[in-house]
């Protein structure tokens, strides 16, 4: 199969779908963007000091592998955060945006077949199209299961049938999840470290939201491996500075996993990757070691639940997020939710059904909702969201 017929088949993306829904239309008021998950909160004032006193770096080619200092500091964020040991040279590597390795973990680990079959590899529906793709150009089975309302809005893989339980090779799975909120627990990542290990596939744990939580910091998968006794290579763990420290374009993430997996996945990446720039890795390192501007940043997030649970707390569904800075919000219909709200009030959110595919019985489980992001200045989202409830929901 060449490139356009595996890819012919791939819906369009929710950005520009978006777009085409609304761009022609004129919004009803003041625009309030709580579409995109790009957090506007302010990053440390240091950073730039970093990058600046670290400039003459621009002037080399950056290693691939990532300086020892900025891997050590992956090492020790993961030792604070989730009392897990791990060998800086052979357990992490650094990612430009843990998306370059949400796509690339496919290309390294997984198989062309299984079993003399066609692999599969399993996702949560909704989930972060980038997943889809990696599987799709890998040549595997992409296998949507619901997470829905019934399943705690995290996947249950547990209830697929053998024979694709057989033919997996590898999982996806965001928590804190993204677009409700959901947080796996221990039990959760238990059961399915044990389901992984019984039909011998990995687990691709995207974690990226993990530092925006109301109270409990969300349990890791590295946490539930150790105490398992896993097989290390059962798991690999993707972290970023994005949401965790505002820093989007800094494109820090790293990958953590067994040393077979990350020898893997840097052998990729010394033909595919783009390594951060040297004064950028010196920021990096000076960021991960740092937890007070987290603190600060997690605490305006907490605000922003309080604010919508006051706002949206009588409408009916409303589920408030355990953890993550997104809204999953019930609706009929989401794309003509959103089409109507931008007309009446220049609040733009996004359709559900774009971050979602048709299940078998061609019902796609975000057609009834809206995403909507809390990253705007707080006093935008108080606007929106009081938007929002008065205009579709009609409630006080």
């Amino acid at each position: 199969m060449n490139f356009p017929e595996r890819f012919s088949n791939l819906p369009a993306y929710a950005f520009p779908r978006l777009r085409a829904l609304l761009d022609h239309h004129t919004p009803g008021g003041d625009v309030v963007h709580m579409t995109i998950g790009e957090p506007k909160h302010v990053f440390p004032a240091w950073v730039t000091d970093v990058v600046s006193k670290n400039a003459a770096g621009f002037n080399s080619y950056p290693p691939n592998e990532g300086t020892p200092e900025l891997r050590k500091a992956f090492c020790d964020w993961v030792a604070r955060r989730y009392d897990v040991t791990l060998d800086p040279e052979t357990n992490v590597l650094p990612l430009n945006g843990s998306r370059e390795g949400l796509y690339n973990v496919a290309m390294a680990l997984c198989p062309e077949q299984k079993g003399g079959r066609q692999p599969v590899v399993l996702m949560p529906n909704p989930f972060y199209q980038v997943y889809m793709l990696a599987a799709t150009s890998v040549g595997a089975e992409p296998v949507f299961v619901n997470a829905t309302a019934a399943s705690g809005h995290l996947p249950d893989y547990t209830g697929l049938s053998v024979d694709v339980l057989d033919r997996t090779v590898a999982c996806y799975i965001c928590s804190p999840a993204n677009p409700q909120g959901a947080v796996a627990d221990h039990t959760y990542w238990s059961d399915l470290i044990a389901l992984a290990e019984k039909h011998d596939f990995q687990i691709f744990a995207d974690e990226c939201y993990s530092e925006i939580y109301r109270d409990v910091p969300p349990v890791g998968v590295m946490q539930a491996a150790r105490d398992a006794g896993a097989d290390p290579e059962r798991v690999v763990a993707f972290h970023s500075l994005s949401k965790r420290s505002n820093l989007p374009g800094l494109r820090s993430g790293f990958v953590a996993g067994g040393p077979d997996s990350i020898a893997r996945m840097r052998q990729l990446r010394m033909y595919t990757g783009a390594p951060l720039p040297l004064p950028l890795q010196a920021a990096a390192t000076a960021v991960w070691a740092d937890e007070a501007h987290v603190e600060e940043n997690r605490a305006l997030y907490r605000e922003k639940y309080d604010l919508a649970d006051r706002i949206l707390g009588n409408v009916a569904g409303y589920k408030s997020p355990e953890a993550g800075f997104f809204l999953w919000l019930p609706v009929e219909d989401g794309e003509a939710a959103a089409l109507s709200l931008w007309q009446a009030t220049g609040v733009r959110v996004l359709p559900g059904a774009y971050l979602s595919q048709d299940d078998a019985a061609g019902v796609n489980p975000g057609k009834g909702y809206i995403r909507v992001a809390l990253v705007a200045p707080k006093p935008d989202v108080e606007r929106g969201l009081t938007a929002i409830r008065d205009h579709l929901y009609g409630v006080q």
